[in-house]
Formats: structure tokens, sequence, C-alpha cells
């Protein structure tokens, strides 16, 4: 981004203002802009998808700017005012009004609305950035929470946590504030952004993920390969796809698309543009979308090129008078020649994802716990994994002996018996079920020095 659920339908049918009807399936309400087939979102529809694009609330005053937006696109996403900055300037005292008025506009259109995004380690306010530890990560909830609670039921889906890997060769997650507030600080947005908004789908967005034999693109895909295991609330993927001559469109991208589907979850194109607009490359990008069934939408982050965040490198279908490009005619023709597949992809990736670090294969019933451990000076956070063995579990105790001068200030997804020395954890309401050879986390953060960390577990 840089600038930047649906639920089953079982779960809840999403109306929209100005839609009227009730869509089954991926429950999105399309509402044709103009007649069909000649329009980008008119012809995403057709297909069961939508293609939007990123707005700006100033922007909004523009008649050329809001002439092209309220007749090609179906779908919106706000391109700052949905950021933490933005919607809590100062903590605890929340502004929506520049949000609203994209919502607004969006909604009375019959447009949907992707919001974006609840925790993210950047354009954070100045209180926020200078915070950390459990201070931190309660505020981080705080904000998932009023902001997801705000628009419940206005968005069809939120980017919850954004950009939380590292580039480079590790696949591991990104240093940062939020990060250093322990590892299941990404568990911990999904599940309060669930509690807040339950009918909408839940995604996680990053850039880089595009080809699938990287690091960074491997380590999102354990990571939503354990939370669907695991029963974290997570419905979609987003794939940012800012394509230019220092990352590429590669041609295993529709691997990547359908590998991450194949998971269970959907896959959407959430940021595209593409640096000088190859009208080749956008057709392709387009057709790998459509290849898999659960790739629902495409968004391309502005309208004309002078809307671009990289303005300079001409990524976007309209040139900055609002002229069409050959890049927009390809991405309609395209779209109107694609088919709409009935089911989601079954086959397994056609590359085996690299396996997630190994823990301590667990015994036969029972469980065991593995413990990682984010250190700094005078204090550290501790996430603790506890797995099951063969059999299910309906309930653990862990115990851990914390090293002298050690002492627990704050913990989450466990009760605590003592704060030093030996320590015993338990399983809240929620985490208690574990089924055989699954896993469920929690943590808990520490004045002191974590040294060799030896966790025991046992199972009722």
């Amino acid at each position: 981004m840089r600038n930047a659920r649906w639920k089953a339908a079982s779960r809840a049918a999403i109306a929209l203002t100005g839609a009227g009807a009730l869509v089954a399936g991926m429950a999105l309400f399309l509402t044709a802009p103009a007649a069909a087939g000649t329009t980008l979102g008119a012809s995403a529809a057709e297909k069961g998808r939508y293609f939007g694009t990123a707005v700006a609330a100033y922007k909004l005053s523009d008649s050329a700017y809001t002439t092209i937006l309220n007749r090609e696109f179906n779908s919106v996403t706000p391109e700052n005012e949905m950021k933490i900055d933005a919607t809590e300037p100062q903590q605890g005292r929340f502004s929506y009004s520049a949000a609203d008025q994209i919502v607004s506009h969006a909604r009375s259109r019959g447009m949907s609305v992707r919001g974006h995004t609840l925790a993210w380690h950047s354009q954070q306010p100045p209180w926020m950035e200078s915070m950390s530890g459990s201070a931190l990560r309660q505020a981080m909830l705080n904000h998932v929470t009023q902001v997801a609670t705000h628009f419940r039921g206005q968005v069809v889906a939120w980017d919850v946590v954004n950009e939380a890997f590292a580039d480079g060769s590790s696949g591991g997650r990104r240093d940062s504030n939020l990060q250093r507030t322990g590892n299941d600080w990404i568990e911990a947005a999904f599940r309060a952004a669930d509690a807040a908004d339950p009918n909408a789908k839940l995604c996680y967005n990053d850039y880089n993920t595009d080809n699938w034999t990287h690091a960074k693109t491997q380590g999102v895909y354990n990571m939503v390969r354990d939370f669907k295991a695991r029963g974290v609330p997570i419905d979609c993927v987003g794939f940012q796809s800012h394509f230019n001559n220092e990352s590429p469109y590669v041609s295993n991208y529709r691997t990547t698309l359908s590998s991450f589907a194949a998971l269970g979850v959907d896959v959407q194109i959430t940021e595209l543009d593409i640096q000088g607009a190859s009208a080749a490359t956008y057709r392709s990008v387009v057709e790998d979308c459509l290849a898999v069934a659960r790739c629902n939408g495409i968004t391309v982050w502005g309208i004309r090129d002078s809307d671009s965040w990289r303005a300079s490198q001409t990524p976007l279908l309209f040139n900055s008078n609002g002229s069409k490009k050959p890049a927009y005619d390809a991405v309609l023709a395209a779209l109107n020649n694609g088919t709409t597949p009935t089911d989601p992809p079954t086959d397994p990736p056609t590359d085996p994802p690299t396996d997630p670090p190994t823990t301590p294969p667990p015994g036969p019933g029972g469980c065991t716990a593995t413990v990682s451990v984010n250190q700094w000076t005078g204090g550290f956070v501790a996430t603790v994994k506890v797995t099951a063995g063969s059999s299910a579990i309906n309930g653990w105790t862990v115990t851990i002996g914390l090293p002298s001068g050690a002492t627990v200030t704050n913990a989450w997804n466990a009760n605590r018996s003592g704060s030093s020395g030996t320590t015993n954890w338990t399983n809240v309401a929620y985490n208690g079920q574990v089924g055989a050879g699954q896993s469920t986390e929690y943590g808990f953060q520490a004045n002191g020095t974590a040294g060799s960390l030896s966790p025991t577990c046992s199972a009722s």
C-alpha cells in the first residue's frame, strides 16, 4: 500500500443502501453503474465480483473524478481516511467525518466498501508510536474495536492487519512496536474485529506477496494455514500487487492466488497498480483472478494517474485528463471474456510451501508447550504455544518457572496464578478445547530477563 469477511452467506446477508436485493454466495451487492459489460464494475458484477478503486475524501468535490468513480466502479476503499492516524488522532478521541463521507458516497450509489486498515505499524499517530508493551496492546485492541464497531454493517470486508511480515529471505514477522507486544498480536486483532463486526469479512493484507516462491509469501501462507487450523476468524487475504520494475508481475501469480484460496479463504487484489500501465500485464492479472473461484474482486489504487501515489510511474487505467488508456480496454475485455467458476479450487498448491518451524511432537494424549521470547532491555514478551497430543483436550495447564527478578505484568488468552517464580497458566473459556495435534497460543509480558524458559503442560 504503501500509501496506503464476507462471512459465508449462511451467517448473514449484507444490505447496501440503494441495492435492495440480496445476492447469495459471495454475499456482495453489486449494482452495475451502467449497462452490463460496458464498465469495469458492471462487467465484474456479471462474473459475481467487484472492481473497485481507492478513494480520497477531498477529491469527492472534483466532478471529473466523481464522474469516473460513479460510472466505472462498484467498490470503494478509503485511501487514508480509515487509517489509525485519521480515525484516532488523539488517544480515545475518534474522528470519522472523512471516512463517513466516503462510505456515504459509496453506499448511496450501491457500491460496496472495503475497510482499510485497523492495525498497522505505519501511519500511527504520535501517541501510539510512543507506546509499547501491554499499554500498546490494549490501545491497539481498543482501536480495532471502536473503529470496526462504528462502521459495523457498512463495510463488507476489513483489512484487519496490514503489512506485518518482513521483506527479504526470512519469511518472518516485521519488527515493529506491535510485534513486540507478542507474536499473537495479529490473532488478537482478528478476534477483536470479529467481535466488533461479525458479519464483515476479515482480511490480512500485504505487499510483495505475489511471487509463490518468495519467503514472505510462504510466511503469510503458513500463518493463514495455522489460523484456519486453529479456528482464528480469518476470511480473506489481500494482495496489494504494486507491480513495478523492482517488483514485477510473475507468471506464478495465479499459483499464489489459487494456493491461498485452497486454504479456504477468499483472495482479493487490493491495491493494484502497474508501472507504465502495461495493457498485457493488466490483462494477465484480471485473467488470473477470474481463473480462481475465490478471487472475488480487484481494487486499483486510484483512478487517474494524477491520483496515484506513484504518479510519475503512470500506473493506472486513466490518464491524468480522465481519458481511458489501452490498459482500461484490456481490463474490460478480460472481464467480459472471463467465465464464472462455480466451485472453489480443490487441488492442492502445485508447489508445497515451506513448513513452519517445527515444535516437539506431542505425545499420545496430553499436551506439550513451547515458548518464543521477544526480549528487550528490562523486559520481554513470551508467546506460549499449547499443542494437543493424539487426542483432543478440553482444557490445559502450563507451568513456567521464571528466573529471579522476572515478574509478570500483563497476560492475554490465559488465566494466571503467580507473577514470579513458578507460574501456572490455564485456558480461558474460548481456547480450552484443542483438537488432536492442533494448537492454541497465549502470551504474557514481564519485567526482567527471560533466560531459558521451559514450560510443561498437562491436559484435562
